[in-house]
């Protein structure tokens, strides 16, 4: 009987907090539901250039996956290559292909090297792996694709010889890397995405646990009976949660880039002032969030409504592959602009013309919750 009258009023207590109850069914299903828009996407098309590609060989391109524009001039395609327009350009001088890379994303320079693969018929070309030939690459690797080139071309008979020399080249390409290169490991490329993503998820834990503290504690019902503003508790809360949360972004950053050694080819400034407004926005989101909550649980319940859906939609997962209208869902998340800034300086270097639209994003953002959380302080007591 005792064990029967727990069992019902955990059953009642359930039912009472209708949005626990709520979360308890939706949120399995909307996880899984965007785990499945995300990964049973289209596979990913690389966006290809060409400059002075013969005929016949463009001809077979057309029937490969790939989307492959001409342009006039290597200039033309260094500056496409430049605004990430392209993945990569092939150039060809009359003997030979150069092959030039974007290089900042592992898995489109794969499928970049797979698609030259199969179009330029070098089958041992490793496009799954580094550079394998022109810059960086070393003499003993030039010579393996040589000696690939030349064994398919022996394996052809004097006919298909005749054909191959009109279609497409014998000898390797070279390949060169605008950003990164063939030592360039998936962690490099992912890793401005995981700081982008725990300092975000830590700070919003902290934040919107800390300010529901004070609001369950009493002191913020006690602040509100001062003469102070709401906008002044707002302003000092923000300030004095921002101080801790702001080492904890720097320590991040600074971690990762020292000792884990991940890439970083721009400022480490520019590093540290993304992860401090990243920082900020999950600040003011978490406690602005946090007057909705009534216990630490219903705060943590906001995790897989606020969190999960912006790690799928920060990086770590190729957006050009979503269908479109998903896609537009990533302009609404704020570890986008975050995530897309940071890969930008440590991956390409980009200076301030480079992240400024991300920067004021971010910023803006974090006005916006810190205005909303004013509003929200309504709800306690008006001054």
């Amino acid at each position: 009987m005792r064990i029967r009258a727990l069992t019902l009023r955990i059953i009642r207590q359930f039912f009472r907090d209708k949005r626990t109850l709520a979360l308890l069914i939706a949120a399995p299903l909307l996880v899984l539901s965007l785990m499945y828009l995300v990964f049973n996407g289209d596979s990913y098309t690389p966006k290809i250039g060409v400059i002075g590609i013969p005929d016949s060989l463009a001809k077979q391109a057309e029937g490969l996956d790939a989307d492959v524009r001409a342009f006039g001039s290597p200039e033309l395609a260094e500056k496409a290559l430049e605004a990430q327009d392209i993945d990569a350009y092939v150039l060809w001088d009359g003997s030979a292909p150069a092959i030039r890379l974007e290089g900042s994303d592992p898995a489109r320079n794969r499928a970049v090297l797979s698609f030259a693969s199969a179009w330029l018929g070098l089958s041992g070309m490793p496009a799954g792996m580094g550079v394998p030939g022109g810059i960086g690459a070393t003499a003993d690797t030039n010579a393996h694709l040589n000696d690939v080139a030349g064994t398919s071309s022996n394996a052809l008979s004097e006919a298909d010889k005749g054909t191959s020399a009109q279609a497409g080249p014998a000898a390797a390409p070279a390949i060169e890397y605008l950003h990164g290169g063939p030592a360039m490991t998936t962690f490099d490329s992912l890793g401005p995405v995981f700081i982008g993503v725990f300092a975000f998820f830590f700070v919003f834990l902290i934040a919107g646990v800390s300010f529901l503290k004070e609001r369950t504690s009493g002191t913020l019902e006690r602040l509100l009976a001062t003469p102070l503003r709401r906008w002044e508790i707002v302003a000092g809360y923000i300030c004095g949660f921002g101080l801790f949360t702001g080492i904890q972004a720097v320590l991040i950053a600074l971690y990762s880039v020292h000792v884990l050694g991940l890439m970083m080819d721009g400022s480490i400034w520019y590093v540290l002032l993304v992860t401090l407004l990243l920082s900020a926005t999950a600040l003011s989101l978490g406690t602005f969030l946090s007057a909705f909550a009534n216990t630490e649980f219903q705060m943590i319940q906001f995790i897989p409504l606020v969190i999960v859906p912006q790690i799928f939609f920060s990086g770590l997962f190729d957006l050009e592959s979503m269908s479109p209208w998903l896609r537009w869902l990533s302009h609404l998340m704020p570890l986008t602009y975050g995530a897309d800034a940071l890969r930008g300086v440590m991956l390409r270097g980009e200076g301030w013309s480079g992240i400024a639209g991300d920067v004021f994003v971010l910023a803006g953002l974090s006005l916006l919750f810190m205005g909303a959380n004013v509003l929200a302080l309504r709800k306690h007591r008006k001054i």
